[in-house]
């Protein structure tokens, strides 16, 4: 029994993972009806900017690991992925952003290349610094990293909790930010009628690079995640977990934050517990990926709405 809810923290933890990146894709897909594939590579340049900012403090503290690296770490990957998120929107998207809807999806699997041979040339170029081609090693912090904690019999990796505790955090902040602040109403607007919400004197391309921006804001948040919990990045790191995160995304319901939350909860559980309980040569960690997607078919073909049903309204 111990064993299985292991297994079930676990996925819950990965599930956090997916629904932090989903809830990015989502709020994108609101309000410009634009499925983002390079958000992916958001996710994988927050990484790198924590890493980045930790190595620059490293050679002031002579590379310490104390836990206050944590939050300087986290506000320098929000930053780079935020200018890469606003860039991206300013200069891809929006030119575009009248144009068939086929002609953005393809920039955006380009955007995603480019992102991901950028980062791989760019860190190969630094002397001294790890291979870029192979898992870079993320600094491992105390009290966030190291050994096991022991919770009731369970041996919890101390990378789940701050996972799990950052999808709470970021969810409630979220919450607060659409429904209780004027430009998260001015969101929900833009996301229902542009048009109109122009004419009643909201600006729609600062509320677009608004979104663009919180989407990458949780997707480094996502990237700082995935570091503490596995011990290394890499540049490819952001293109399977942003196929996961829209599988999330569309099995919560695209366009609902909520949710994207429980699609991403669910794949991760499903994930794990699959691998788990699926005996012969269908299970094990090696067939994860298949029963994401098997799960994926599933939803489209029986539940094309997702398991909430999308909050968004299908303009033409």
């Amino acid at each position: 029994m111990t064993y299985y809810l292991d297994q079930l923290l676990n996925g819950l933890s990965l599930g956090s993972l997916y629904a932090l990146i989903a809830v990015g894709y989502t709020v994108v897909y609101g309000i410009v009806q634009l499925i983002n594939f390079a958000h992916g590579e958001i996710f994988m340049i927050g990484a790198f900017g924590a890493l980045s900012t930790w190595i620059v403090l490293s050679w002031v503290t002579g590379g310490s690991t104390a836990w206050w690296n944590l939050p300087l770490m986290l506000v320098g990957g929000m930053i780079v992925a935020v200018l890469t998120a606003v860039l991206m929107e300013r200069f891809a998207y929006r030119p575009l952003r009248n144009a068939p809807r086929l002609a953005p999806l393809i920039t955006a699997i380009g955007i995603s290349i480019f992102l991901q041979e950028f980062v791989r040339l760019f860190y190969g170029q630094i002397p001294g610094f790890p291979d870029a081609k192979a898992a870079i090693p993320f600094p491992q912090l105390e009290f966030f990293t190291g050994p096991a904690i022991d919770v009731g019999g369970l041996q919890v990796h101390r990378g789940n909790f701050f996972v799990m505790a950052a999808l709470l955090i970021c969810w409630i902040f979220l919450w607060w930010f659409v429904n209780r602040t004027a430009t998260g109403r001015a969101m929900q607007a833009v996301s229902q009628d542009p048009d109109t919400s122009r004419l009643m004197g909201i600006d729609v391309d600062r509320i677009i690079v608004v979104a663009f921006a919180v989407g990458a804001s949780l997707a480094a948040v996502a990237g700082l995640a995935s570091g503490l919990r596995y011990g290394n990045i890499d540049f490819k790191m952001g293109f399977l977990a942003g196929l996961k995160a829209f599988t999330a995304a569309v099995l919560g319901g695209i366009g609902n934050i909520n949710g994207a939350v429980v699609g991403g909860l669910t794949l991760g559980v499903v994930e794990a517990m699959a691998t788990t309980l699926i005996p012969g040569q269908f299970g094990g960690p090696a067939w994860k990926d298949v029963w994401a997607f098997v799960l994926l078919i599933l939803i489209l073909v029986f539940r094309p709405q997702g398991l909430l049903g999308a909050k968004v309204v299908d303009r033409a």
